[in-house]
């Protein structure tokens, strides 16, 4: 239940954010934030130990980087693998993806 609230927490924030109504977009959205929490939850890679309860607390830690990773991935849906772009005299580029996770460490175990 916690992790649905910090789901739900992190999609209001960035439907306000980014204006969304269309249920369309807010799916869309809904699905770049549910792969953002399964990456940082690979990446944080849990010992079997960990209770959900845990997890969950432990993912509210890394609210900005889920927040920042699903955006970053809702920006550029439509665009995937597009290095650059110029239109109009307008030029795009994008930081890199693994920024989105800086401070992202896999958990320590005693061996």
């Amino acid at each position: 239940m916690r992790m649905e609230a910090l789901m739900n927490e992190i999609l209001e924030d960035l439907k306000i954010e980014l204006s969304l109504t269309k249920e369309s977009d807010i799916k869309i959205l809904s699905s770049k934030i549910k792969n953002a929490v399964r990456e940082i939850r690979r990446d944080r890679d849990y010992p079997t130990a960990y209770t959900d309860e845990m997890i969950a607390l432990d993912l509210e830690i890394y609210y900005s980087n889920i927040r920042e990773l699903a955006l970053y991935d809702f920006n550029q849906f439509g665009a995937e693998g597009q290095t650059s772009h110029s239109e109009n005299n307008i030029s795009r580029a994008w930081k890199s993806r693994s920024e989105c996770k800086a401070g992202i460490v896999a958990i320590g175990r005693a061996i």
